[in-house]
Order: C-alpha cells, then structure tokens, then sequence
C-alpha cells in the first residue's frame, strides 16, 4: 500500500470517513479505475453506476460505526453498523479489495434492521 493508506484498514477507515462526510471526490480518489461494487441489488457495477445509483442512499445515512475489521493482505471483511437520520439502524459485513491504494471492490452482505435499538424483521 502507498504511503497514504500503509494498510488496508487505513484505507477502509478513510472510505468511510469520505462518504460520511458526503465528500464525493475524496471517495473517487479512493476508487480504483476497475472497481467493482457488487450488493444483492448490485451485481459487480463500475465506478460510475456506483456514484450514480448507490451514492444517492448516503444522504440518509447519519453514520457508520466499525465494529471489526478483519484484515487480509490487500482484502479484508468489515463489520459495521450504519446508523440513519430517521434513528434506524442494520448491522452489515462487506468485503474490501485494493491494490495500490485504491479499492478495486466492496462487496456487501446486509445484516439485520433496527428501530430505535430493536430488531425489526423484513417484509
């Protein structure tokens, strides 16, 4: 890893902190030409369908709070929790690819939805 991210959690931790801040060019610095954003409504999408149909969703988003980060060399899994502006909650895993420096994959794993601190199921 370059200078700017020694490790892959640097790196991670600085993607999380560009788009909490809703700071659009800092998070296109951290994407790799090749970057791929693959979700269970996303399959392996580019850079620009990225910014265009998953950036938009980070309007409602308060926060996200890392619980874990399990390194791997240039990969690794990470599990937070993603807090909202209306008090609602879920708890997801992704894993992140890199190479030089730049992510070249985020793929995502959704967990489980909170109100307020309680459980709530889907459908």
């Amino acid at each position: 890893m370059p200078a700017d991210f020694p490790d892959i959690s640097s790196l991670v931790r600085a993607y999380f902190k560009a788009f909490d801040e809703r700071n659009r060019e800092a998070t296109k610095a951290l994407l790799a030409d090749e970057f791929r954003f693959t979700s269970s409504f996303d399959d392996a999408i580019d850079r620009a369908a990225f910014f265009e149909r998953c950036w938009p969703y980070g309007d409602a988003h308060k926060n996200h709070s890392i619980e874990r980060i399990v390194p791997d060399g240039d990969t690794a899994f990470v599990t937070y929790l993603l807090t909202r502006k209306d008090g609602s909650a879920s708890r997801n895993t992704e894993y992140f690819a890199a190479r030089n420096g730049k992510l070249t994959r985020i793929d995502v794993y959704f967990g489980a939805n909170y109100v307020h601190g309680e459980f709530v199921p889907e459908g």
